[in-house]
């Protein structure tokens, strides 16, 4: 069987790992305006305003309130550092 398409998704904040998995789509306040992360994505680094940084993993969508933080998506993977 072949594996879906996925990202590996890694949340950090100043004192924890929030979130470490394989999602399927990532949706981020960004600085200028929201945007989702899907596979294959073009590189990317971006500011994050405050709202809400949410993710599905196992088609169940999940997601938490940031204060602010940065992005940086490259090769399938998604590594964001917020403040919660």
């Amino acid at each position: 069987m072949m594996k879906s398409a996925s990202i590996t998704l890694d949340i950090l904040s100043p004192d924890k790992s929030i979130f470490s998995g394989e999602v399927s789509c990532v949706t981020l306040p960004g600085g200028k305006a929201p945007f989702t992360v899907l596979h294959n994505h073009a590189s990317i680094i971006s500011t994050l305003s405050q709202g809400k940084l949410s993710w599905v993993t196992d088609g169940e969508e999940k997601s938490i309130a940031v204060s602010g933080g940065f992005v940086e998506v490259k090769d399938n993977r998604v590594t964001v550092c917020v403040e919660v």
